[in-house]
């Protein structure tokens, strides 16, 4: 009797342990082995938040706001935690079709089907509202805020940038990003991401099984605050930028204004533009899509991209080298038949002899091939290779052969043909001063970009030396642009009487540019005409001021415009004169680039 009852408490003893055995064993699989249903039953009542910090302001070098954030939502999708709920009425709110719907929790759960990725940015505060009194309805749906651009001055868009939405390259590179973050796309916003994007934060949320936030888990000791990205000062007056821009309304090229004593750019225009606030927002792949099949190529920055023949502004170039090389004095005289000229004809009839200086005012082809053939015919040099070396590394010290190395985005490189190009072209040892004649004058192989151009007459106008242009004034964390300062191979001493053409340009009775003088500012340029073998030739113009102590240089390239006098020149010079004076005062050539456009 005992027995068989020591019997039955050992039995109901080993029950027991079974029983809690298997709870155990549950609540195991459960917590720790089923990793899939632990998460899912977890997710419904905590969520980890991302909390997006404001991307860091930009300002002009006069402390103008140009860039800055409002407040925008995204709706966010976690596949994971999604069931079923009303298509339709989820389509009707967003504007979009079933098989978007499908496709985008198709890419989420591709993602990762445990987090929240990006279903449709960019929503607006409308459809925000009618969303958060439905959003019980559509479990694994949220909203999240973020900042999101605001460009306030609509000009400088090439400049600027703007930000879009991360591909599979910046996750692969960069952890920081998750699918459906932004990021720089172009401009300042790409090359200065880093320090624009500041550093996320987090924010645990608690949430019941109606979708509906209870509050901070565990009184907010998880959350982490965001660190806003750093403010900017660039180099722009957004004044100046404003009106260069209006100047070129109904055109094609672009304008480049540099202080020279600092490298700081302060307009860079390129027409056709954009608005950059059309690449915000839910219409942005459409508005973008739009903007790349324009035949116009309002994305395409000819400013820093585009590259063309110099022309006649590059004849200061070629009196430099000469008489750095000792072929040349401002006194030398050469000869002109004008249109009978030859081998290089001249575009008009004009005095004869002429000075350097002379042949700088009238822009006189035939002087500079005469120029240019004594360089390579110097006698210090054995033979055409030494002498043209010689000559294209004088040129390229003034930078216009490489891109600068500093934040423009989009640079394109220069030309300055190397004898390895003439070898192939004309075959080694059959080429010489007159094949190559076309470079004497900045036409032929040799292309400069408005940018280096802009920087070309900068380095002129402080007498040999420049620094490589830049965009940023000051980061918030006082992180200053300096590039390293750059010398050209020319003696500062042969810039002077250079000068002296330049400022017989606007001065004296046969410049090309004498219309648009003002007896208050002392101003110095050169006109060229950039030939184009699509169409007509290119409008280009080169100038600073004042001549002494030069607080500007500014370069305008007008496609298909014809002589540099007509349009390059007045749009250069009204950039100037803007700059530089208390008020501009009226004029006919002011009132003409306002209102024509070039034929």
């Amino acid at each position: 009797m005992n027995k068989n009852f020591s019997d039955r408490k050992y039995i109901i003893g080993a029950i027991f342990v079974v029983i809690a055995f298997i709870y155990i064993a549950r609540l195991f699989y459960v917590q720790v082995i089923n990793h899939e249903y632990r998460l899912l039953s977890y997710s419904n009542v905590r969520r980890n938040i991302q909390l997006y910090p404001a991307r860091g302001l930009i300002y002009d070098r006069d402390g103008e706001l140009i860039v800055s954030n409002e407040i925008g939502y995204d709706l966010m999708v976690t596949p994971r935690q999604v069931k079923s709920f009303d298509t339709s009425q989820l389509c009707l709110l967003l504007g979009i079709d079933t098989t978007d719907v499908i496709s985008r929790i198709k890419k989420a759960t591709k993602y990762s089907p445990y987090k929240a990725s990006l279903f449709e940015g960019q929503i607006s505060k409308k459809t925000n509202g009618y969303l958060q009194e439905k959003l019980f309805e559509f479990p694994g749906f949220f909203v999240r805020p973020r900042a999101v651009r605001k460009y306030n001055s609509n000009c400088a868009s090439h400049v600027l940038g703007y930000v879009g939405e991360v591909n599979q390259s910046h996750l692969d590179k960069d952890k920081y990003y998750r699918a459906g973050d932004y990021v720089g796309k172009m401009g300042l916003e790409r090359f200065y991401e880093k320090s624009l994007r500041g550093e996320k934060g987090l924010a645990v949320k608690m949430f019941d099984v109606h979708n509906r936030e209870k509050g901070s888990f565990e009184d907010g000791s998880f959350d982490k605050i965001p660190v806003s990205g750093e403010e900017m000062i660039v180099t722009l007056d957004i004044e100046l930028q404003l009106f260069a821009e209006s100047l070129m309304k109904g055109k094609r090229g672009s304008i480049v204004a540099i202080e020279p004593e600092t490298g700081e750019i302060l307009v860079l225009v390129s027409k056709p533009d954009y608005d950059a606030n059309l690449l915000i927002g839910r219409e942005r792949s459409k508005n973008y899509r739009s903007l790349s099949k324009d035949t116009l190529k309002p994305l395409f920055n000819r400013a820093v991209s585009a590259r063309y023949p110099p022309g006649s502004t590059f004849k200061m170039m070629t009196a430099l080298i000469a008489m750095q090389e000792g072929v040349l004095r401002p006194t030398t005289e050469y000869s002109c038949q004008g249109k009978s000229s030859r081998p290089i004809r001249c575009t008009h009839d004009h005095k004869t002899p002429l000075n350097m200086s002379e042949a700088i005012e009238m822009s006189c082809n035939p002087y500079f091939w005469n120029v240019y053939e004594s360089i390579m015919k110097n006698p210090k040099y054995n033979n055409i290779y030494l002498a043209y070396n010689s000559w294209r590394n004088h040129v390229l010290s003034f930078g216009v052969g490489e891109n600068f190395d500093t934040d423009i985005f989009g640079q394109r490189r220069g030309n300055v043909p190397s004898t390895n190009y003439f070898d192939r072209y004309y075959r080694k040892n059959h080429w010489n001063a007159l094949t190559t004649r076309s470079l004497s004058i900045g036409q032929g192989e040799i292309e400069f970009s408005p940018l280096q151009l802009a920087s070309y007459c900068a380095t002129i106008a402080n007498r040999g030396w420049y620094y490589p242009p830049h965009l940023l004034k000051k980061m918030q964390s006082d992180t200053i642009l300096a590039p390293e300062k750059r010398v050209t191979t020319i003696d500062k001493k042969y810039f002077e009487s250079v000068i002296d053409g330049m400022a017989l340009v606007y001065s004296a009775d046969h410049g090309t540019a004498r219309y648009y003088n003002l007896d208050t500012l002392q101003m110095c340029g050169k006109t060229g005409t950039s030939q184009n073998p699509h169409g007509e030739d290119h409008s280009v113009f080169v100038c600073f001021a004042p001549r002494d102590n030069p607080k500007i240089a500014v370069a305008a390239v007008i496609e298909n415009a014809g002589y540099g006098s007509v349009w390059a020149a007045p749009i250069a010079t009204l950039v100037a004169q803007k700059y530089l004076l208390d008020s501009l005062p009226e004029s006919w050539y002011l009132n003409k680039m306002l209102t024509e456009y070039p034929k």
